[in-house]
């Protein structure tokens, strides 16, 4: 579809999460690189240039389909085709699920962001308290309501889906801290879960405490459980976590 002489792309993401992340990214001053991986057809990427970013997309294929983009062939996998300290910000909408490597990834991320540079990751939200509820009646999350299909491997299965606290994890021992926890909406049908909100609180409160006697460990589990029960993750459709790179 075309509209006033420029393609329109779908957002092959849920609905507001291009919204979310552009917010979080805030305003690109000129001359700072942001890196679109994956990028797909160029959604996002399009959205950035209309801003006047300098964006890099990647994907392991090239479908883009935003005239004039700067495309690159990544593999999420593997060692990103990028120099240390090349981008100010890379964006990672609903990517990181369907790799094989993610620790890797984020890691590569740490290696081709400038010091203070940002990066931004999407990704179905496990910790929600509807998809806690659907994996203790069925052993699947909401993110992967059934099994993958094993005689037929695909990049479109979600092979490394990851709970709030698991993500947070890989990326402060990977060199960053996380800044911002978001989501993209709370949809109507995740409302009446909240009446599991005090009991889920007091049961992690107490195991959080009862495991763990490391003085600092106990305070940085604290800040977890602070991010932990907050309308984004308890309730939110996708994770979306802005994090620094230290």
């Amino acid at each position: 579809m075309v509209i006033n002489d420029q393609l329109v792309i779908p957002e092959n993401t849920s609905k507001n999460t291009h919204n979310v992340v552009a917010e979080l990214l805030g305003d690109v001053a000129s001359g700072q690189v942001v890196l679109d991986v994956p990028c797909g057809e160029g959604a996002f990427t399009q959205r950035m240039l209309a801003k006047g970013a300098n964006v890099i997309s990647a994907d392991f294929v090239n479908i883009i389909k935003v005239p004039h983009a700067q495309f690159s062939r990544a593999d999420m996998n593997e060692r990103l085709p990028y120099d240390d300290a090349t981008f100010d910000a890379v964006v990672c909408i609903d990517g990181i699920e369907h790799i094989e490597r993610p620790f890797d990834f984020i890691r590569e991320c740490q290696r081709i962001l400038r010091q203070g540079g940002v990066l931004i990751i999407s990704t179905p939200n496990l910790t929600a308290l509807r998809s806690r509820w659907r994996y203790l009646l069925t052993g699947f999350h909401q993110g992967e309501k059934s099994p993958l299909d094993e005689s037929h491997q695909t990049p479109l299965h979600h092979r490394s889906l990851v709970s709030f606290p698991e993500l947070r994890y890989r990326l402060h021992t990977s060199g960053f801290k996380v800044t911002a926890v978001r989501t993209n909406r709370v949809k109507w049908i995740s409302w009446p879960f909240v009446v599991l909100a005090p009991l889920a609180y007091l049961v992690t409160a107490l195991v959080f405490n009862k495991q763990e006697k490391v003085a600092s460990v106990r305070k940085q589990n604290r800040e977890i459980l602070r991010q932990t029960f907050t309308v984004a993750v308890l309730f939110g459709e996708t994770l979306i976590v802005k994090a620094t790179r230290i």
